[in-house]
């Protein structure tokens, strides 16, 4: 037995023992001091410390001699567990699925605890018994969902392989093949579906017996894993729901449903705020839902998420926690507060060098906020360097299948280059992947629009709408629908909403002076002018070079009457863009019509001032000629009279 030993001198860190994961309690000391370990007890110590301290070939190598001597199941299942750890999968899936002799172990160990999981005894290391005890007596490993299944003696000798013995076993084997990319074997291996579902002992008010998460949650989780490796995102879905159902502890099938965005927000709402956490955690209830309810989207139910993240903080003090502050950075982002929110992602990237849900928000501000575009470079190859193996660092769908940024960035490529069919592929294999996320299709219903087919982009907008009504982009191109239907009056609502809804975002306002421009353009077609002149007048304070603004300015000018003003728009517009066949065709219709129209109608101020400027030069010159013609250079041959007086240049 091993004990502490007592020393004067200066000891090493892990010279106090504070490995052991369950402590032996002050009961079981008299027991010790009767007690004489022996070899297999000292052996699967060493195990247990090995596999504590991440010597897995020490500890694979030490339990491989265990299982040769015993021949238990539980030390099988701890053989199996190290070859998993050190990722080999067959090994360790082959000795979960070969025949298992169920002869009478030499050495028996205590009983397993209920809910499939192999531990040891209560101090998780086991000890040698003085004899043997009959075969009938030996401990059996659980197979349901929390205890034995009661079936006749005489057939439990035919049960020879541990995958058949254990539930914990079946789990362990499933993952390995899981992770070789066996799917159908592993889908075999769990079951199409939860076989205990109408036991009778399953269900999301039944708690675990220990307090711990239930294996069959955790069954339910790895099915919905391989649903997803087959492309059955529906059945996924349902996958992902049972389980965490059925334990709410079970974070993993939360973060995929969540994080994956398989769910709409409205569902998400109505599932997380369903689940049974009084009956499964009545001590933690509270805290599992609060913390639950951070992590959602932040599209609605703004008063309840802004109440949630108060209680995390005042009730239990988690106001540094990075889980807590991504949540307060998530709902700056969903309000275009690019600032703020980048402020709170530097921060949690100050406590921790890499998180993953944060990354995403935090490179998307740096985008937004045109002076971090230096910094944003540095940073993309400081996680290349770090972080290879991370999908973030590539924005790359190779390594993580069911990364949604790096699907986005791959359709935006296509419709960069004018490749709209497909970017509208691919934008619609994210949004079959994403059924949760609105951007998919709202990007669908662009390329759409690109492509003129109005039908099918209105469908596409309007299903994205119907998740998420408060994206300005989203209102922008739905007026842009209702202008392409003629409906110009619903365009300019919709256009007036998507720039209130833009006039919180915290970045400069000339990314929207499409927006204004599309806005202007509809005022000009209900022929309300002044409203149009001022707005785009708005996009020219935005963008002074906007060529379209200042030709659609032109235009407006050009309605008005006010030619001289449309013909200087004109020209301006084709400073910046010199072959625009439309502006070239508006500034000679101008122009044509300025040369047929009476003098007498040009009355702006700045044909007034030019024609004062021009009798005066006139005026200069006759004085000249009346000098001789010695003076200053004519402007006019001599044999031409120049009556000023008679020359009309008002």
């Amino acid at each position: 037995m091993r004990r502490a030993k007592e020393s004067t001198g200066r000891q090493h860190p892990l010279a106090n023992d504070t490995t052991d994961v369950f402590q032996d309690s002050d009961d079981d000391g008299d027991d010790d001091e009767e007690y004489e370990w022996g070899m297999v007890d000292r052996m699967r110590l060493w195990r247990h410390d090995a596999l504590m301290q991440h010597l897995y070939e020490t500890a694979a190598f030490w339990g491989d001699k265990i299982v040769s001597w015993t021949n238990d199941p539980n030390d099988a299942f701890w053989l199996a567990q190290t070859y998993f750890m050190t990722h080999q999968y067959s090994r360790a899936e082959r000795l979960l699925t070969r025949p298992f002799s169920t002869t009478p172990p030499k050495r028996p160990s205590s009983p397993p605890p209920a809910n499939g999981h192999l531990f040891q005894s209560a101090k998780g290391k086991g000890r040698e018994q003085d004899a043997p005890p009959p075969l009938t007596s030996l401990p059996r490993l659980p197979m349901g969902p929390g205890a034995m299944v009661e079936i006749p003696e005489e057939i439990q000798d035919r049960v020879s392989r541990l995958v058949d013995m254990s539930v914990a076993c079946r789990y362990l084997a499933a993952q390995c093949q899981v992770r070789q990319g066996n799917w159908a074997e592993a889908t075999e291996m769990l079951g199409e579906a939860n076989p205990f579902r109408d036991s009778g002992r399953s269900g999301p008010a039944i708690p675990n017996v220990d307090g711990g998460i239930k294996v069959e949650a955790s069954m339910c989780h790895l099915r919905g894993i391989l649903m997803l490796k087959l492309n059955r995102g529906d059945q996924a879905k349902q996958c992902f729901m049972e389980a965490l159902a059925l334990d709410v502890k079970c974070y993993d099938a939360f973060d995929q449903l969540v994080t994956g965005e398989m769910m709409t927000p409205d569902e998400e709402w109505e599932f997380v705020q369903g689940l049974a956490y009084t009956q499964q955690t009545p001590h933690d209830a509270e805290f599992v839902q609060l913390i639950y309810t951070c992590r959602l989207r932040k599209y609605k139910h703004a008063s309840e998420h802004a109440l949630t993240r108060q209680r995390l903080v005042d009730d239990y003090g988690l106001g540094d926690n990075p889980d807590v502050l991504y949540s307060f950075a998530d709902a700056l982002y969903a309000n275009f507060r690019w600032a703020d929110c980048f402020v709170i992602t530097t921060r949690i990237l100050g406590l921790v060098s890499i998180h993953n849900s944060t990354m995403p928000l935090h490179i998307a501000c740096m985008y937004h906020l045109s002076h971090l575009h230096s910094k944003l470079f540095i940073l993309a190859h400081e996680m290349v360097d770090r972080e290879p193996e991370n999908p973030i660092s590539c924005k790359t769908s190779l390594m993580d299948p069911r990364f949604g940024p790096a699907w986005i960035a791959f359709a935006h490529t296509f419709a960069l280059e004018g490749e709209h069919d497909h970017a509208v592929t691919a934008y619609s294999t994210c949004a079959r992947m994403f059924t949760g996320s609105h951007l998919p299709l709202m990007f669908v219903g662009m390329e759409n629009i690109m492509l003129s087919n109005y039908a099918l982009a209105d469908e596409a907008l309007n299903a994205a709408n119907s998740m998420c009504d408060g994206d300005p982009l989203l209102v922008n191109e739905m007026g842009v629908m209702a202008f392409n239907h003629g409906e110009f009056q619903q365009a300019t609502e919709l256009f007036r909403k998507a720039l209130e809804l833009a006039q919180v975002t915290q970045s400069s306002q000339k990314a929207w002076t499409t927006t204004y421009l599309n806005l202007g353009t509809c005022y000009r077609k209900l022929r309300r002018l002044q409203e149009a002149k001022e707005t785009y007048q708005r996009v020219l304070e935005l963008d002074s070079r906007h060529s379209m603004a200042l030709g659609f300015l032109g235009l407006v000018y050009h309605l008005l009457g006010q030619l001289d003003n449309a013909i200087i728009k004109y020209h301006e517009a084709l400073s910046v863009d010199p072959i625009n066949p439309h502006v070239l065709e508006l500034l000679n219709m101008a122009l044509e019509a300025n040369i047929i129209r009476p003098p007498s109608t040009m009355e702006t101020l700045e044909v007034h001032k030019t024609m004062a400027v021009l009798r005066e030069k006139y005026n200069r010159v006759r004085e000249s000629e009346q000098k001789g013609k010695d003076q200053a250079p004519r402007d006019v041959p001599w044999d031409v009279e120049v009556e000023g007086d008679e020359m009309n240049l008002g």
